[in-house]
């Protein structure tokens, strides 16, 4: 079973707000996930919830993350840096 770590939507029409899941790369977009491992906000551009140390255990099964996580990994790393600075 080939899993990736993707967006998946949920919310109203014109209010979107995406769950990070690890699930199967055959299942739909917003098909039953495996994992749930983050929500994300586009509208206010804030990651709700985010678990790297579960993310990163599920790249070290061989899950694949899209490229979308990936910048949302990046933006979540520097907004920790920002924070920590402060």
């Amino acid at each position: 079973m080939a899993v990736k770590i993707r967006l998946s939507r949920i919310g109203k029409i014109h209010a979107p707000v995406y769950r990070i899941v690890a699930i199967d790369s055959r299942k739909k977009r917003d098909g039953e996930a495996l994992d749930i491992l983050g929500t994300y906000n586009p509208l206010t551009g804030e990651l709700v919830q985010f678990h790297q140390d579960r993310i990163e255990g599920w790249v070290s099964k061989g899950a694949v993350v899209t490229d979308a996580v990936k910048k949302l990994q990046k933006k979540h790393k520097k907004s920790a840096q920002v924070t920590a600075q402060v």
